[in-house]
């Protein structure tokens, strides 16, 4: 037999009782978990859309995790690594738009019916995405109330310090004059902008060279921020464009929702350091 020049020496082509690529990624469950209930030839991208986001913010969540760990430890260098990596996993969640966004309203309409009241905001992930990043409302809680097993993880993020909490209380054992209050708080609310807070990056900034791994730490927040902001644009652009101001599924405004959320600030010191500077 004529050897495959695309195999490489010692290549197996039968892999009976051996694991195999679709075994190790259980691509029978990851591929088989599409069901749409329409019919419609559009449905399939808009399932497949929302999965994969979800499993890009599994990953976000893995690494929002540890990275807050490595703040509280003082361990800045793989804390930054990881930091760099949710930000590339937020530019393949805001590319993603652009693949959703060929859904035109008449596509979307031919089946938005079979959706019943399901709607991305009842992302349990992305609610922990937010509470980690230290957008915290206890109202986001309740449409998990009837899952125990969603609500307890999301329940704990909600009462822990934020990964900008660690920050802050990071800044504090370094030396810099950071107010008690913004240090010990309570962790169920989002945190108010303190000057104190904003002086103590200000330093930072003003002598990278003495806290460099400090400054390299705000610059991966910034970048995240940064990133986030454009993932919260492209998603209500992406959704004016297909529904218009029609209200969400899930009983939101809809766009509406989205655009108040665009507001929001996750780190406000390091963003008023820059005028400060």
């Amino acid at each position: 037999m004529a050897k495959d020049p695309n195999l490489a020496d010692g290549a197996r082509l039968d892999f009976a009782g051996e694991m195999s690529y679709g075994d190790y990624l259980a691509l029978d469950a990851v591929l088989g978990a599409q069901h749409p209930r329409s019919g419609d030839h559009n449905e399939l991208l808009f399932i497949v859309q929302h999965q994969t986001s979800e499993l890009w913010m599994k990953l976000a969540l893995h690494e929002l995790v540890a990275a807050r760990a490595r703040v509280r430890a003082a361990e800045l260098a793989p804390a930054a690594k990881m930091l760099s990596r949710v930000t590339r996993i937020m530019a393949q969640l805001n590319q993603s738009w652009d693949v959703l966004s060929t859904l035109t309203p008449a596509d979307y309409s031919a089946f938005r019916g079979s959706l019943g009241s399901a709607s991305g905001f009842q992302s349990w992930q992305y609610r922990m995405v937010e509470f980690i990043l230290g957008s915290k409302n206890a109202v986001m809680l309740e449409p998990h109330r009837h899952r125990p097993d969603l609500l307890a993880p999301l329940e704990t993020l909600h009462r822990e310090p934020s990964l900008y909490d660690e920050a802050v209380r990071l800044l504090a054992r370094r030396g810099f004059p950071v107010r008690a209050a913004a240090c010990e708080r309570d962790w169920t609310v989002p945190r108010e902008f303190d000057d104190s807070v904003c002086e103590a990056w200000v330093a930072v900034y003003r002598d990278t060279a003495a806290h460099w791994d400090l400054y390299e730490l705000a610059e991966k927040l910034v970048d995240l921020e940064d990133a986030f902001r454009q993932w919260r644009f492209r998603h209500a652009t992406t959704v004016e464009r297909i529904i218009g101001w029609k209200r969400g599924t899930g009983g939101t405004s809809g766009v509406g929702y989205l655009r108040r959320a665009l507001d929001a600030v996750l780190f406000p010191e390091l963003w008023r350091a820059r005028t400060a500077l």
